[in-house]
């Protein structure tokens, strides 16, 4: 409330209490004066005075009670009452209604506090819809991590997992949320991480290997402790990679130099110790050179497709690797692989047939298909008994075209299935090696069906056979 505001309201009331004070006087005045008067006649004129004077008090104080009672009101209206909406107002703000608001149009102080409060409203409300949005995205970036992640507070409660976290231990939100660490998270390497960045305060890390069916994964954990400003203790953070495809590639580089190495140096031995062989004398006796001479060609042979295939995958898998695409005929195309192995079948009494829809069209790289076709029918001959059979089926569907190719041979253990298509790795190595295959022909194909956006399945039974079903996508 201003100065020259609050000067009125003591006018106000300094005038109001003289009023009052000057009907009270003339009152009693009044009243004297009729007490002086005698006589009959001065007694009737004085009684009428007496009336007069005090209808006129009345009036008067009648008009300055009004009076005041107006000014109370504009006062009540006008300074009272918006402290009052100002103060019902804070109240909300209090309990979190950031939109509430006071409208009434106050002077003075009083349209200044509503006013402040508006203004502290609608601050609060964009502070508000700020950390909201920060919260918002603080959540998002955490829950989208590819990484898992965990929040322990000082006394060893979790407090917050991600998305990626759930994925991983395959458990709900809830089963985790404060909850102790050590009795939800039953891995010694994941407790030793967290005991070791309590005693010591800094960051830790550690592998941690968790089985999931027939599969593994490999976690690198590693924990670090939170601070508050003041340097207060206020918990551990765990985080999770996953370094499974990490180890899965080192593994295969290993494989990779080992198997090369291996497949190599057996035709180059032979090589080496049949030469040497004839050197030393053995090219005198025509019988035996043209034994290890066919030995020879024939490991030759073998170091030469094993060396095809090397360059082949090498080129597949290189960057800016394309493709031929070109419509073609599906049909055609597996009904003139089927002849390529007819032989090789009929060597082993193993019948082999084609269920094949008409006509069935593609867009795709003929050549690298044929390889692919060539590759599954071959092996399914290549492990299948003698007297077994070799089916290959053609169906077009709405989305997509599959292939089915189905033997009768050995099978595959399950937990071998992931790996069949690493380079070099074989299920029954003596009997792998003893076909003449290299070992790269199953990556091959990997490589071909997804340069072709499509994808291959493997189902099978050990002594069951094998079914190796591709599908390639029409909406590529």
């Amino acid at each position: 409330m201003k100065f020259n505001e609050r000067i009125l309201i003591v006018y106000a009331i300094i005038i109001l209490g003289l009023m009052l004070s000057f009907g009270i006087v003339l009152a009693q005045y009044a009243q004297l004066m009729i007490d002086e008067m005698s006589g009959a006649e001065e007694n009737a004129q004085a009684a009428e005075a007496s009336r007069n004077i005090w209808v006129m008090t009345l009036v008067m104080i009648s008009v300055i009670t009004v009076t005041f009672m107006i000014m109370s009101y504009q006062i009540y209206n006008r300074y009272v009452d918006p402290v009052r909406k100002a103060t019902d107002t804070a109240v909300q703000l209090k309990e979190g209604n950031y939109r509430a608001r006071t409208y009434d149009g106050a002077f003075g102080d009083a349209g200044r506090l509503g006013s402040a409060v508006n203004d502290l409203a609608k601050h609060l409300k964009e502070l508000t819809s700020a950390q909201g949005m920060q919260e918002t995205r603080l959540r998002a970036v955490i829950n989208h991590m590819s990484s898992g992640l965990i929040l322990i507070d000082e006394k060893g409660y979790i407090q917050l997992v991600n998305e990626s976290f759930i994925d991983t231990f395959h458990q709900t939100k809830s089963y985790y949320m404060d909850r102790l660490y050590h009795e939800v998270i039953p891995y010694q390497e994941v407790q030793n991480v967290v005991e070791k960045v309590y005693m010591f305060e800094t960051t830790t890390s550690q592998s941690l290997t968790i089985e999931q069916g027939i599969e593994k994964k490999f976690l690198q954990v590693n924990g670090a402790p939170i601070f508050k400003k003041n340097k207060r203790w206020q918990g551990v953070v765990l985080v999770f990679h996953d370094i499974t495809e990490l180890k899965r590639l080192e593994q295969m580089r290993k494989d990779f130099v080992a198997n090369v190495s291996h497949e190599l140096r057996t035709p180059i031995t032979s090589l080496k110790g049949f030469s040497e062989t004839l050197l030393d004398g053995a090219i005198e006796d025509r019988e035996m050179t043209e034994q290890f001479l066919g030995i020879m060609l024939k490991e030759s042979a073998r170091l030469e497709t094993l060396i095809h295939d090397l360059l082949e995958l090498s080129k597949i898998e290189r960057e800016g690797f394309r493709l031929a695409m070109n419509e073609l005929n599906m049909t055609s195309l597996i009904s003139d692989t089927v002849a390529l192995v007819e032989d090789q079948a009929r060597k082993k009494n193993i019948a082999i047939t084609a269920d094949l829809e008409e006509d069935v069209m593609y867009r795709g790289d003929a050549t690298r298909l044929r390889q692919v076709f060539l590759n599954l029918i071959s092996n399914a001959i290549t492990y299948t008994p003698e007297q077994g059979t070799v089916e290959i089926r053609l169906k077009e569907q709405a989305d997509d075209i599959t292939v089915d190719v189905i033997d009768t041979g050995i099978g595959i253990p399950e937990e071998e299935i992931p790996r069949i298509f690493e380079r070099f790795y074989r299920v029954d190595k003596a009997r792998s090696r003893n076909s003449g295959g290299t070992g790269l022909g199953l990556a091959i194909v990997k490589h071909i069906m997804e340069a072709h956006g499509g994808t291959i399945k493997v189902n099978s039974e050990p002594g069951e056979g094998s079914v190796m079903t591709l599908v390639f996508s029409k909406q590529r």
